[in-house]
């Protein structure tokens, strides 16, 4: 009897610990009258260590005085930033994000940026197309196509969303030049055909030239090239296009974000200008969190 009297405690033990522990390791939502801080261990969820916005934000902590209040930036990487996003809104839990738009976390989530009165982060930004010297020379039809290149944050986002719900990029990229045929004709129209020139595109992996890389991509495919692309970090990218080891990338985001790059390579690439307009970076919180509408609240509120 004592046997099976521990057995029954034992089983309904391991029943009564897991629930113990999830409700235990829930944070609890968030409360608009107690400071923000606190509530999330000081803490900014950001992404990989070598991007720009995470630089900026360590210059945004010093600028509003959040490093001197124990504020950090968490290293990540975009997937477990947008996942770990993803996980405090549906229990409408505070939590502070790097963000940047155009991304798709924009259009599937409730979010907003932050106002950055000291503009750590900079205006407004652009992503422009950078070629190799030359390209205008030895491929004018895709030179041409690359130069006429122009879509906005909200087309972009169509695309990404679409990956980011687990379609191929590829397919993905198919699928929005199918549906948008007068757009691609204004960036095709008048270039003649071509037949099996090889084209080497670079891009930095994220999901917005993930979008931008495959759909141009696809585009100078429909016209007869045989086009590769691969990811790299983003100082490569530039030294692919400025030692001709590829021809072409459209993820030049400027004036911040590749400024340093732009300025190392002056001289050994073609800049062909904006192909997106509207980009911008900055910290970014969930529309819940209806008092917290500045970086500077981060300190305050």
């Amino acid at each position: 009897m004592k046997k099976q009297k521990f057995i029954k405690l034992f089983l309904l033990a391991l029943l009564i610990i897991p629930i113990i522990s999830a409700c235990s390791s829930q944070t609890a939502s968030y409360n608009s009258k107690e400071k923000l801080g606190p509530q999330i261990n000081y803490t900014i969820t950001g992404i990989d260590a070598g991007a720009g916005i995470m630089s900026s934000t360590q210059k945004a902590l010093k600028s509003y005085g959040l490093a001197s209040d124990n504020w950090q930036l968490q290293t990540s990487s975009t997937a477990a930033m947008t996942s770990t996003l993803d996980k405090a809104i549906k229990d409408k839990r505070p939590i502070v994000v790097t963000g940047w738009q155009p991304h798709w976390m924009f259009t599937k989530y409730p979010i907003k940026f932050l106002k950055d009165p000291k503009n750590v982060y900079g205006k407004a930004e652009h992503i422009n197309t950078v070629v190799r010297k030359g390209l205008k020379t030895d491929m004018p039809e895709a030179y041409t196509i690359l130069d006429r290149f122009h879509w906005t944050p909200a087309q972009m986002s169509q695309v990404m969303l679409k990956v980011n719900n687990g379609a191929d990029p590829q397919k993905a990229a198919k699928q929005w030049i199918k549906a948008n045929p007068k757009l691609v004709n204004e960036w095709t129209k008048g270039v003649k055909k071509v037949h099996g020139k090889t084209l080497k595109m670079t891009y930095v992996s994220w999901d917005s030239e993930i979008a931008s890389t495959n759909v141009i991509a696809q585009v100078l495919r429909n016209q007869g090239y045989k086009v590769t692309i691969q990811a790299m970090e983003i100082q490569p990218v530039w030294a692919s296009i400025a030692t001709g080891a590829a021809d072409a990338q459209v993820s030049a985001w400027l004036p911040k974000t590749s400024g340093l790059f732009y300025k190392d390579y002056k001289g050994r690439f073609d800049d062909l200008g904006p192909n997106l307009e509207g980009a911008k970076v900055g910290l970014a919180v969930p529309k819940y969190m209806t008092n917290i509408n500045s970086v500077e609240d981060l300190k305050n509120k």
